[in-house]
């Protein structure tokens, strides 16, 4: 069985293989919750790329708009204006059974809450998807599903239900999932957030191996600088926009640029 994947933090380079292109694009986004009185404008004309092979973390104060942002890239949310693009495809106008598919087919979601199903093992949980959409697989889609499974370390804990799992485990089984259809993003909000420290790193690494490994690309929300420092680049929210991004963050980079947002 191969190693476990590295859990240091990453150092800014993205991924080597596959074409570059843009694998996410929010153009001109705003989003409006309520109205009068109690209307809340979450984003406020966001615009921004997000690069095949390249792990960005999304972060900013409560508030901010920054799962919301997420929310409307990963087609789980609707803008009020602006659009939304995974790869070519624009979001806005998609009938909801084509909304379902895409989410399907070409997006992986990796959540706080594991959203595993308890009465199946570790491998039933991550060919779920596939085996919902009934996609037969191939010689080449087993190979690309040893090969995560191999990558996350997960070889010896397929047989297990979520409860024989530890929580750092658990995440690890949603990761697989979330990577086993070969998605053309991987979306996560506040992966680490139901984790202790030490599980923390553990996904860390291994959302930073699937793009520098296996040539995904991720894009997370977080609120902890250290799940952060993992990325390529940081992108900063404050009051629905975009106002900073960095490149090669560190965990005290980041959290010296955190501290002055809190303070505006």
């Amino acid at each position: 069985m191969n190693s476990p994947v590295s859990t240091q933090p990453a150092t800014g380079t993205a991924a080597t293989g596959g074409p570059r292109g843009i694998a996410a694009q929010a153009i001109d986004l705003s989003k409006i919750y309520g109205s009068g009185d109690t209307q809340v404008r979450a984003l406020n004309s966001v615009s921004a790329d997000f690069v095949r092979g390249e792990f960005t973390a999304i972060m900013g104060p409560s508030g901010s708009g920054k799962s919301t942002l997420m929310h409307c890239l990963a087609g789980l949310d609707t803008a009020t204006s602006g659009s939304v693009r995974i790869g070519d495809t624009e979001l806005t106008g998609l009938s909801d059974k084509k909304m379902t598919q895409l989410r399907r087919d070409r997006i992986g979601f990796v959540f706080q809450a594991f959203n595993l199903v308890p009465t199946l093992t570790a491998l039933e949980n991550i060919t779920l998807p596939m085996d919902i959409a009934g996609r037969r697989r191939s010689a080449e889609d087993q190979d690309w599903l040893t090969s995560v499974i191999d990558t996350l370390g997960l070889a010896d804990r397929l047989g297990h239900r979520p409860s024989e799992l530890s929580g750092g485990q658990q995440q690890r089984v949603a990761c697989a999932r979330a990577l086993a259809g070969r998605p053309e993003i991987i979306f996560g909000d506040e992966p680490t957030g139901n984790l202790d420290s030490r599980s923390s790193g553990e996904v860390m690494g291994i959302l930073r191996s699937s793009v520098t490994q296996l040539g995904q690309t991720v894009v997370i929300v977080t609120h902890d600088p250290r799940a952060a420092s993992y990325a390529d680049r940081v992108v900063f929210l404050a009051d629905g926009g975009i106002v900073d991004e960095m490149r090669a963050p560190t965990a005290d980079s980041v959290l010296d640029r955190m501290k002055n947002l809190e303070q505006v």
